[in-house]
């Protein structure tokens, strides 16, 4: 089984104040968490997990140098090379997918800003897309977590539409895991139409592929504003540092 690591980490992060950084500015990968970019515990993790061949990040043109310096650090055996990034994170998707090598098993998709996902947690994603009753059964399954308040529909001047069931909805995570085949035709579609989706299952399910969703990670949070730096914080102190 060949599984590739795609990671889209080529956001300017315009939510993420300096704030966060203590001041300093920095992009929020390169935002340090327990003294390592998040970006480096999140490729880490990845190289980890026993599955997973090869780890393509995806960046900016001026990210490539720092990233390699800091890989190189780091001792990342499973990250080989860098794709560009692109102005959307579609686009830095579409552009690592053309460094993976036909024949490839699957294709998991990472925020480079979630580096709460757990080694043993990805295996589990994995193990569910290829369980032996259902293999040719599902294209894809991302990680989802039920909503705890209660979701409304906003109409036009801030109107209440409606209020949703929230036994019908999950928030879903990444890794996103799909059949590389299948994930493949479904970019190739979206990039020829010109259509994002806001999330990689977005696309798969517009091209028809079925998607599976499974119990997520309540820790696995995407750090993305002040806040969630702050709370980053407290989850790294909780594990002691453990990934």
């Amino acid at each position: 089984m060949d599984i590739i690591a795609i990671v889209p980490a080529a956001g300017l992060g315009k939510r993420f104040s300096d704030a966060a950084a203590g001041g300093v500015k920095k992009k929020k990968t390169f935002f340090e968490l327990g003294g390592k970019p998040v970006i480096i515990r999140t490729l880490e993790t990845l190289d980890r997990v026993a599955e997973i061949k090869e780890v393509i990040p995806a960046v900016r043109d001026e990210d490539f140098g720092p990233l390699e310096t800091l890989l190189a650090e780091g001792g990342i055996r499973k990250v080989r090379r860098l794709a560009k990034g692109g102005k959307e994170r579609q686009d830095s998707v579409w552009s690592a997918l053309g460094l993976v090598p036909a024949g490839t098993s699957a294709v998991a998709i990472h925020d480079a800003v979630r580096p709460f996902a757990t080694a043993q947690f990805i295996s589990g994603l994995i193990a569910a897309l290829f369980e032996p009753q259902l293999v040719h059964h599902w294209d894809g399954v991302v990680p989802g977590l039920m909503p705890k308040d209660t979701i409304k529909q906003r109409g036009e001047g801030g109107t209440v539409k409606g209020t949703l069931a929230r036994d019908g909805l999950v928030a879903v995570q990444t890794p996103q895991i799909f059949l590389y085949d299948v994930l493949l035709r479904a970019y190739r579609g979206a990039m020829a139409h010109g259509h994002y989706g806001t999330d990689d299952s977005a696309l798969v399910e517009a091209a028809g592929g079925r998607v599976r969703v499974v119990p997520g990670l309540s820790e696995n949070i995407k750090i993305t504003t002040p806040e969630d730096a702050m709370i980053a914080g407290a989850i790294f102190k909780h594990r002691g540092g453990v990934f």
